[in-house]
C-alpha cells in the first residue's frame, strides 16, 4: 500500500521564532491508516497537523502529502491538495450566517457542483450525523456537539482521501463524541480514507485497528 504521508527528517518552527517545535521527525502513513497523535499540551500536535494541510511549511527536511511536496508547493497545487482533504477543527469554523445545510456543502460549492448534488449530499450527510431535523437551522441555534457534527459532515462532503482532525471531541458530550468516532471509523473502513486525529485521549470504545504516534521532546515516535 502506498504512503499518503511521508515525513523525512522533518523540522517545524514558526517564522517569528527560531525555536523548533518538531525536530528531525521521520514517519510514513499509508492509505487507509487510522492514526492517533497524542502528547502533552504544547508538544506540537496541532503544529504537525498544520504542516500536513500546508498552513506551515517545513523549515528543514521533507514532507510529501498525497503526492505533493509541501516544502515547495504552489498555491494552486496546495488548493488542489486541500480539495482531497477533510479538516475538522476543535472550534468548528462554521459560517454563522449560513444554514447548516449550506455549511455542510461548502466544499462542493467551491468545487462547482450543481445545487442538486449539493442538496442530495447535504441531506445524506446530515442524516449520517443524526441532524436531519436541523437542516435549515443556523449554527448558533445548535449545541456545541451538534455544531461539531456539522463540521464532520462538511469534512466528509467530498469523500476525502485524508481526514485531519484536531481534538474533534475535546469539548463534547458522550453522544456527540460517539457519533463522530463512528463516522470517522466508517470513512476509514468503507472508503479507505486515511484519518489522522490529534487528541489528548484515545477513545476507549474504538473497534478499528489503529496506529498511535506520540509527540515528546520535539520528536514524533510510534507506539507499538
Amino acid at each position: 500500500m502506498s504512503n499518503v504521508i511521508h515525513a523525512s527528517h522533518l523540522t517545524l518552527s514558526y517564522s517569528n521564532s527560531d525555536k523548533e517545535i518538531i525536530q528531525d521527525a521521520t514517519f510514513s502513513i499509508k492509505k487507509g491508516d487510522f492514526v492517533f497523535i497524542t502528547g502533552p499540551s504544547g508538544s506540537g500536535k496541532s503544529t504537525l497537523l498544520k504542516s500536513l494541510y500546508g498552513q506551515l511549511k517545513p523549515s528543514e527536511g521533507g514532507l510529501v502529502v498525497g503526492g505533493h511536496d509541501l516544502t515547495d508547493i504552489s498555491k494552486n497545487k496546495l488548493q488542489e491538495l486541500r480539495t482531497h482533504m477533510g479538516i475538522i477543527f476543535q472550534d468548528y469554523k462554521l459560517i454563522n450566517e449560513w444554514t447548516v445545510a449550506k455549511n455542510v456543502v461548502l466544499p462542493l460549492m467551491i468545487a462547482g457542483y450543481s445545487t442538486d448534488i449539493q442538496d442530495t449530499q447535504a441531506r445524506r450527510l446530515l442524516k449520517h450525523v443524526k441532524l436531519s431535523e436541523h437542516i435549515d437551522k443556523y449554527p448558533l441555534e445548535l449545541s456545541g456537539g451538534e455544531q461539531q457534527r456539522v463540521g464532520v459532515a462538511r469534512a466528509l462532503a467530498k469523500n476525502p482521501v485524508i481526514i485531519l482532525a484536531d481534538e474533534p471531541t475535546g469539548n463534547l458530550d458522550d453522544y456527540s463524541s460517539n457519533v463522530i468516532w463512528d463516522l470517522m471509523e466508517n470513512a476509514c473502513q468503507q472508503l479507505e480514507t486515511t484519518v489522522l486525529v490529534v487528541t489528548h485521549k484515545i477513545p476507549t470504545i474504538f473497534s478499528l485497528p489503529y496506529r498511535h504516534f506520540i509527540i515528546e521532546g520535539k520528536g514524533v515516535y510510534e507506539v507499538h
